[in-house]
């Protein structure tokens, strides 16, 4: 299991155990974290899921698909830091990541 700290937009933390293999959306959901939508159920199609991944924690990330950098790009995000979290798979190099949920979805 690996440990992740949800934050919400007003700051409310929320730490999680996730299993190896999720996606950070599917940790969420299963730790009833408020914040992430996820109305595609993960398939990177509808921008739900919108993060913003703490400083330090990029460069341990797979790299956005095309997919995933129009869906974030169509939402009108301009943060450097937004991933979908349906697009992050939960490894053991991310324990200890800290990601922040927006305002709302769109």
């Amino acid at each position: 299991m690996v440990k992740i700290t949800y934050v919400t937009h007003e700051g409310t933390e929320k730490e999680v155990d996730v299993a190896v293999g999720l996606s950070i959306m599917e940790g969420a959901i299963h730790n009833g974290v408020d914040g992430i939508e996820a109305v595609c159920n993960g398939n990177c199609y509808c921008g739900t899921c919108r993060i913003y991944v703490a400083q330090g924690w990029l460069d341990k990330l797979t790299p956005a698909a095309e997919e995933e950098l129009a869906m974030i790009e169509a939402a009108g995000e301009e943060d450097p830091n937004a991933r979908l979290a349906c697009q992050i798979p939960v490894t053991e190099a991310l324990d200890g990541i800290r990601v922040t949920t927006p305002e709302f979805q769109k």
